[in-house]
């Protein structure tokens, strides 16, 4: 990952924070936690972690019928050469550690 690429990832997980504090609702805690670039900076892959896990597919549902609203959000507050195309996943990697330090508090 090249230094602009950081300095895009880095933007775009705080204007992502900006963007679900602003439109999601109260029930349930989205953050963005990373941003994935394919082979193709023009596609990128927002990752959330979902508070509580059981909304995740709503959650993901919502963020996803609401990507052309981002980046409409993304080309009034950001600043990139290329505005890319934005999908929304749930960050598997994070709820793995929530689980192990559950487990580890067990021992």
């Amino acid at each position: 990952m090249t230094l602009r690429d950081e300095k895009a990832a880095s933007q775009l997980v705080t204007l992502a924070g900006q963007f679900i504090a602003r439109e999601a609702g109260r029930s349930t805690l989205i953050t963005p936690t990373r941003v994935g670039f394919g082979r193709n900076p023009k596609f990128a892959t927002v990752f959330v972690s979902v508070f509580p896990f059981e909304e995740t597919e709503h959650a993901l549902s919502f963020l996803n019928r609401n990507v052309n609203e981002f980046r409409e959000f993304l080309k009034k507050h950001g600043r990139f050469n290329l505005l890319p195309f934005i999908k929304f996943e749930a960050d598997i990697g994070e709820q793995n550690r929530q689980r192990l330090d559950e487990v580890s508090k067990g021992i």
